[in-house]
């Protein structure tokens, strides 16, 4: 993904994800945002352990750019 690029594939510089946001297209009737975003949250945690621990938005919105389901950005501390 875009984090491994940016690190030339060296995750291990990686000291902490900081936090994720996500953009989810929903209709105004869905409530579940929060589960949608419990995957990427466990991926952070599974690849990172502790490190990947971090706080976190979700969003509903009506659209999203190229028809997109979700947009999920993160911040992370590297060396």
């Amino acid at each position: 993904g875009a984090l491994n690029s940016a690190l030339d594939g060296n995750l291990d510089r990686v000291r902490r994800c900081v936090r994720l946001g996500g953009f989810i297209a929903v209709t105004p009737e869905f409530k579940d945002h929060g589960r949608v975003m419990n995957s990427a949250s466990d991926l952070m945690v599974q690849v990172f352990g502790d490190k990947g621990r971090h706080s976190r938005f979700t969003v509903g919105v009506v659209s999203l750019p190229a028809d997109l389901a979700m947009i999920i950005e993160g911040m992370f501390y590297v060396d």
